[in-house]
């Protein structure tokens, strides 16, 4: 009897829930757009670099739509737990609010998935605190920095990321990736920001370097375009003008970093 009541349960949990990294990323609970994308995002490459495992807890960082959560969600779903730090209710942005909105509406239409979802919000000065302080394994966050620089608030998220890892905790970035040479009010202006300004900002914080990926690195992507990175797809921003060009690069040439929330301050381990 013990084993018919297991094998019950086993059937009557969510494929989701109990699927590998790579199921969860090719699955029918995503779209055919946002499977599309993973050539070029690497999702299972990504979250096994950045070590992360199905019993953590996890922040993600301004998850939009909602990509990287459709793994991330049920992967955690239930023995982890996930965080998704995203725009306030209350902000004055209407882009933000929609995004949120559109966020939470994708959530209740499939509660088997995320119904364990935790909604935070991250914009400081008035919205800092992503998780609480010291419980979090892992913080990951996915082609943001160039908003908070153009808006001057690297150094308070990553100061709101510091505080929410445990010590020993992992900091993952993914980011659009400029040239080392090319000026910070050209990097904003183009999205695409330099590692040394990332590595910079991280250890401002605390933070240090452990490792460096090139899991989504784009060697077809020179990163000096009329609309910077937002002419690549998916944006396409320049419409038809050299659509098939744009097409034939790609999405963007990225950096992945690896930073580590020291056991203690000033301590320079490693994994």
């Amino acid at each position: 009897m013990r084993i018919i009541a297991v094998l019950i349960t086993l059937l009557a949990t969510p494929l989701a829930h109990t699927a590998s990294l790579l199921e969860l990323a090719d699955g029918a609970h995503r779209s055919t757009e946002e499977k599309a994308r993973n050539a070029y995002r690497h999702p299972v490459e990504t979250l096994t670099f950045f070590d992360v495992q199905a019993d953590m807890t996890v922040v993600e960082i301004w998850p939009g739509a909602g990509w990287y959560t459709s793994i991330l969600a049920p992967w955690l779903h239930d023995n982890g737990t996930y965080y998704a730090a995203h725009f306030p209710e209350d902000s004055a942005v209407p882009f933000y609010r929609r995004s949120l909105t559109l966020f939470k509406t994708r959530l209740a239409q499939t509660p088997s998935l995320y119904d364990h979802v935790r909604i935070t919000a991250l914009n400081p000065p008035a919205h800092s605190i992503i998780a609480p302080a010291g419980t979090v394994d892992r913080v990951l966050t996915f082609r943001n920095v160039h908003n908070w620089a153009k808006a001057g608030k690297t150094e308070a998220v990553f100061a709101s990321f510091y505080s929410a890892l445990k010590p020993g905790g992992i900091l993952g970035v993914v980011e659009h990736r400029a040239p080392e040479v090319r000026p910070l009010d050209r990097q904003i202006e183009t999205g695409y920001m330099s590692e040394g300004y990332v590595i910079e900002q991280a250890e401002k914080a605390g933070f240090r370097l452990v490792e460096r990926s090139e899991i989504n690195a784009n060697p077809k992507d020179e990163t000096n375009h009329p609309a910077g990175v937002w002419t690549l797809p998916p944006s396409l921003r320049l419409g038809d003008t050299d659509r098939d060009k744009y097409l034939g690069i790609g999405e963007s040439d990225r950096m992945t970093l690896k930073f580590i929330k020291p056991e203690k301050p000033g301590s320079i381990e490693s994994l």
